[in-house]
């Protein structure tokens, strides 16, 4: 998931890149507040839903073959969180339910960020009165995020490389090596980047 592709569908023209982005990002915080809040199991509120955000995505031109990667991305995080229903009573139903409202959900800030550059919703959030420190924070996740993902590939890509051995055991071995690596140099990444707003006069 690189930053370039949001950007790039973000600049797109469509009615509803046209859009105010206070007013999307608005439509999205109210649209994921009412699935999540919604009491009981409507179908019929969760049919509407998903034929609301169908309908903004044809009229934003958005691929589906864009938002269906990245929702199969972030979904096994989403169908774990929703897996510790199966442990309560009528867990089931209450698990398909999660299921259901986080891919509402989740779909939903797919489809905001790729009609909305970043930099819009935060100038939103700073006329909001939003403290600066959490827009700051979450200016700095946004940018930083898809450069630790890139360095990641970097890296399986340059151990593949270098690994002419197959085997299960290698590849979590490696995998964890990737991580613990990858931990340090955001670790050092962050480290110089501070000492570098600070001496730039930022508190």
């Amino acid at each position: 998931m690189r930053t370039g592709d949001f950007d790039r569908l973000s600049g797109n023209d469509s009615p509803v890149h046209r859009l105010s982005p206070a007013l999307k990002t608005v439509s999205a915080i109210l649209f994921i507040l009412a699935v999540t809040l919604m009491p009981g199991r409507p179908g019929w509120v969760f049919a509407a839903a998903g034929a609301l955000l169908l309908g903004a995505i044809l009229a934003g031109r958005i691929p589906a073959s864009f938002l269906l990667k990245r929702a199969l991305l972030l979904e096994p995080v989403a169908v774990a969180v929703a897996g510790l229903a199966l442990l309560q009573p009528s867990g089931t139903a209450r698990f398909g339910l999660m299921v259901v409202r986080s891919t509402l959900c989740l779909t939903a800030v797919l489809v905001l960020a790729a009609t909305t550059p970043s930099s819009d919703i935060l100038a939103f959030f700073r006329r909001l009165r939003v403290p600066s420190i959490l827009t700051t924070m979450a200016a700095l996740m946004v940018r930083y995020i898809f450069v630790l993902g890139d360095e990641l590939r970097r890296m399986r890509r340059a151990r593949r490389s270098r690994t002419f051995r197959k085997g299960r055991a290698r590849a979590w071995r490696s995998a964890s090596a990737a991580a613990g690596h990858l931990f340090v140099r955001s670790t050092e990444r962050a480290e110089r980047i501070y000492r570098a707003m600070s001496a730039r006069g930022w508190r």
